[in-house]
């Protein structure tokens, strides 16, 4: 299994990266997860008539310099941008015995559990996709996630909101839900870790919930 950091690096050749180590990885080739930083961009999932959920004119959008994509992974519209945690596991379910649903929950569980060792109590909410934490007197999303599984292989992942302007998530309805985000800056303060601790804690957890030996690249 490879880390592979890509730094910062635009969403589509990006994904373009995922579909060839999909194909790498579907032939035999070695699992891999790209950890990454997109400038800002807003994805829209695979369903129709997710537009309404851009809230934003394209004019506005490109005087902000946001690019809108319309991916193949599940889920809703949602934005991704500097400061926003992206990992993008390439792994073979069979070998993990995992159904599509089981392979979602076990992301899940291993965004709670990093959260969780970063001093940030995370939950579920039934009703809603994602992650959820409290930020004041509510509960907001801090991670947002959307998969897509093409012969046996996971692709796309997760966005965890690290130290995110989270006035980019004004251009949009996150999710359809017309819900609130949050970030790990906003609901630690000065205690919140870096990048790079964030990183290495969210390495430990795919580890640790993947059950896979790691080689960093």
């Amino acid at each position: 299994m490879h880390f592979i950091d890509l730094g910062t690096a635009d969403y589509r050749p990006t994904w373009a990266m995922q579909e060839a180590a999909a194909d790498e990885v579907a032939a035999g080739g070695q699992e891999r997860v790209f950890l990454v930083e997109h400038p800002p961009v807003i994805t829209l999932g695979r369903r129709a008539g997710l537009e309404k959920n851009v809230l934003a004119g394209a004019d506005c959008l490109a005087s902000l310099g946001v690019d809108v994509v319309h991916s193949d992974r599940g889920g809703d519209v949602t934005f991704h941008g500097p400061g926003q945690l992206v990992v993008y596991p390439i792994v073979r379910l069979i070998d993990r015995r995992l159904s599509v649903g089981g392979y979602v929950k076990r992301m899940q569980e291993i965004v709670i559990g990093t959260l969780a060792d970063l001093g940030i109590a995370a939950e579920l909410d039934p009703s809603a996709v994602g992650i959820w934490t409290r930020d004041g007197d509510h509960t907001a999303k801090i991670c947002a996630l959307g998969v897509r599984v093409r012969r046996g292989v996971t692709m796309h992942g997760i966005a965890l909101n690290v130290t995110t302007d989270l006035r980019y998530f004004e251009l949009i309805n996150p999710c359809g839900l017309g819900r609130p985000v949050t970030s790990i800056q906003r609901v630690l303060g000065d205690r919140a870790p870096g990048m790079s601790q964030v990183k290495e804690a969210m390495q430990r957890r795919l580890l640790k919930g993947l059950e896979i030996d790691a080689i960093s690249a």
